[in-house]
């Protein structure tokens, strides 16, 4: 990849920052150490808040791709990194009506660490962001047609054209807890769903820029947060060998316990 696409001021990743070039997958078994990043400034504890990431993922002929951005420098979490379009839950996300309700088995995977009504608004906030943040949208038409209530900015465009958030197109692949002493902390859950699922135009927003398809392994070599280079691992294993969605399956969890950085499956 050209080094003239990356925005001026990204932070280039070494090969230190937890990703192995040239390998499908991160090294790690289940209860190992993972890598994390490195501080240069510690912060007070905070409680991790809850966050979901959605990755777009397209063939082209026999190479996978995802669809990425950078995040604005003037943001206090990982600015100047390229990342998956996500976010922070809202409240209102518990409550935004929906087309499609989660697989059931991803409802579970989530009620692991969340409650239904909560699990409900993680899939919603996935597909909120991924709007905000780039114009696509999973959705499906709304079989009564567009809801007469106004559920705010973040949703025109998308509600009130008839669409809902199409949660059974989701399929939850990770979730990561952000290590304590950073600016932010989040308890974020990674969805995955397929490109031919969302529609609209790719726009740029406040929140991302420089957002496209890039091929997956040419993704490992964007400046990346590391917690986006383990995931970009997972994506590959799961493209080369697509789980059977009819079947439960446990999934990564990354968080630290006792000081020491792990990931472990849940």
């Amino acid at each position: 990849m050209s080094k003239k696409a990356i925005p001026a001021g990204a932070v280039m990743r070494g090969t230190d920052k937890g990703y192995v070039h040239n390998l499908p997958a991160p090294n790690l078994k289940p209860g190992s150490e993972r890598p994390v990043e490195k501080v240069d400034q510690k912060y007070p504890y905070m409680r991790p808040r809850d966050a979901a990431t959605l990755i777009l993922v397209r063939m082209r002929g026999k190479k996978p791709e995802v669809l990425m951005g950078c995040r604005d420098a003037k943001h206090a979490f990982m600015p100047n990194r390229y990342v998956f379009p996500g976010g922070r839950v809202d409240r209102a996300d518990a409550h935004v009506p929906i087309a499609t309700a989660l697989d059931r088995h991803v409802n579970a995977r989530l009620q692991k660490a969340a409650t239904a009504l909560r699990a409900r608004a993680l899939g919603v906030a996935a597909v909120r962001e991924t709007f905000e943040e780039t114009g696509l949208m999973l959705a499906k038409p709304f079989k009564g047609g567009a809801p007469e209530k106004d559920y705010g900015e973040h949703w025109r465009g998308f509600l009130d054209q008839g669409m809902g958030p199409a949660l059974d197109c989701l399929d939850l692949i990770a979730r990561a807890v952000t290590p304590p002493g950073r600016p932010r902390r989040f308890n974020a859950r990674f969805f995955m769903a397929r490109a031919e699922d969302a529609s609209g135009d790719i726009r740029h927003s406040s929140e991302m820029g420089d957002i496209r398809w890039v091929a997956l392994d040419e993704a490992r070599e964007l400046p990346l947060p590391t917690i986006t280079g383990l995931i970009l691992g997972e994506i590959g294993r799961l493209v080369k060998e697509p789980p059977d969605r009819k079947k439960q399956r446990k999934i990564p969890l990354f968080v630290t316990v006792h000081r020491k950085h792990l990931m472990i499956e849940e």
